[in-house]
């Protein structure tokens, strides 16, 4: 039972009047009426409160119950909802949901007023920043009297384990644009010369290149009828994720091999639903966690499985380790893409031997997670000294990371350096810029 400021400002009333007529008197019996009289008053007013406080009760309750809770994704605001109804009367509400406190704070409590007869949802954003499962716990629910003098409070079971997983709003959003680029109103044409498999044959177009007129079907026809090529399915592609020293450090909110977690999923479903047979590797000093290249969809969900529970280590990276492995590991060519950070050539200089060393047999890829708060400490000028200095040492880390890049690109590797909390999306527009090129 929680009194409420309607019921204090009604027992200070009492108190008032009886201080008023202990003012107005001036013997010893007018003295103790109205004392008497607020004692009286007072009494009234608690019994008044009990009464209001029991009436919440059966019929007169709300009833609140929380959804079962989805997989949660890190890094994204997570809708929580609340289902509420007042069966009999009607309901003030303050609901306290207890979600894990590794979670960004949420005010609580949750205020809901609700018509006799009625039910209503409540939704609210829960922010997880790290991967794991965590516990919720039970609905805490108050609700006032009708008489507005008492809060009645009592405890629905709700509590629950709920796993936080990497980016899966982002993966489905993915699929999605995935699935209308290539059917629907907003199919992409297929490019004549664009790929090395047959895909359909079509009327020969102003502009298309006569060098794919198919002959024979045109002879049949007796209309010129042109090949139309796609890019070959079932190749391979590795996706090797650094898990090491340099993976730990915070970006953004979320360590930065969350956040190439999450563009190794998103690059992993764009390969799958290409139809190329897609493998991961994460790595530090030795080989973490393998899993070899296989395709299909079901593929997917195994890698989420498999690699949800990593989390990085400061551990030094072995990039050449990780290479051997491929080496060993995948025959066929493979378009290899390492997912790390590179600080300058002499501090990077085992990663740049380990990637011109794969070019020989596979098509290597390297994705770079940079931290935008150096960028923007870059371009920020400022007349204090210690802001100047801040500037010169982040002007100085851009310029090796150039030089380191070029040498890469000088060696024949394809390099993406980009924010790490933007990398998903330009990482995948360059995975099918590659398969529409035919470049593996």
């Amino acid at each position: 039972m929680t009194p409420t400021l309607k019921l204090y400002g009604l027992l200070a009333i009492s108190g008032g009047i009886a201080t008023a007529l202990d003012a107005l008197g001036s013997t010893e019996a007018v003295i103790t009426f109205p004392l008497e009289a607020m004692l009286f008053i007072n009494g009234i007013i608690l019994l008044l409160m009990v009464v209001d406080w029991a009436q919440v009760n059966g019929p007169q309750r709300a009833i609140a119950q929380r959804e079962k809770l989805p997989r949660l994704s890190i890094g994204r605001d997570n809708p929580v909802t609340l289902k509420v109804s007042a069966p009999k009367a009607a309901a003030k509400l303050q609901i306290f949901d207890r979600y894990p406190t590794d979670f960004d704070e949420i005010p609580m409590p949750l205020t809901v007023e609700l018509p006799a007869k009625t039910a209503t949802q409540i939704t609210y954003q829960v922010l997880p920043r790290h991967r794991g499962e965590y516990a919720w716990g039970d609905l805490q629910i108050r609700q006032l009297g009708p008489w507005g003098l008492a809060w009645r409070s009592w405890t629905i079971s709700a509590a629950q384990t709920v796993a936080v997983y990497p980016d899966l709003v982002g993966l489905r959003s993915l699929s999605v644009k995935l699935a209308i680029q290539s059917t629907g109103s907003m199919r992409q044409r297929k490019r004549v010369g664009i790929g090395t498999e047959f895909a359909e044959l079509r009327e020969y177009a102003v502009g298309d290149d006569p060098r794919f007129i198919d002959w024979k079907a045109t002879a049949r026809r007796s209309a010129p009828l042109i090949r139309v090529l796609e890019p070959e399915r079932e190749q391979s592609l590795i996706v090797l994720l650094d898990r090491g020293r340099l993976m730990t450090a915070n970006v953004k909110g979320l360590s930065r091999f969350d956040w190439g977690l999450n563009a190794t999923l998103s690059l992993a479903l764009a390969g799958l639903h290409r139809g190329d047979r897609v493998g991961v590797g994460v790595f530090d000093r030795e080989m973490h966690t393998w899993i070899p290249a296989t395709g299909g969809r079901q593929h997917l969900q195994h890698l989420i499985e498999k690699l949800t529970p990593i989390q990085p280590a400061i551990l030094e990276s072995d990039y050449l380790g990780a290479v051997t492995q491929v080496a060993t590991q995948q025959h066929r060519r493979a378009l290899v893409v390492v997912i790390t950070d590179l600080v300058d050539q002499t501090a990077s200089a085992e990663l740049l031997t380990a990637l011109t060393r794969l070019k020989s047999r596979h098509l290597p890829f390297c994705v770079t997670l940079r931290d935008p708060q150096v960028d923007t400490q870059a371009h920020e000028f400022t007349d204090e000294v210690s802001a100047a200095y801040r500037r010169a040492v982040a002007l100085d880390l851009l310029e090796q990371r150039q030089a380191a890049f070029a040498q890469l690109k000088q060696s024949g590797v394809l390099v993406l350096d980009a924010p790490a909390d933007q990398i998903t999306d330009p990482l995948v527009e360059d995975y099918l810029r590659i398969k529409a090129r035919n470049r593996l």
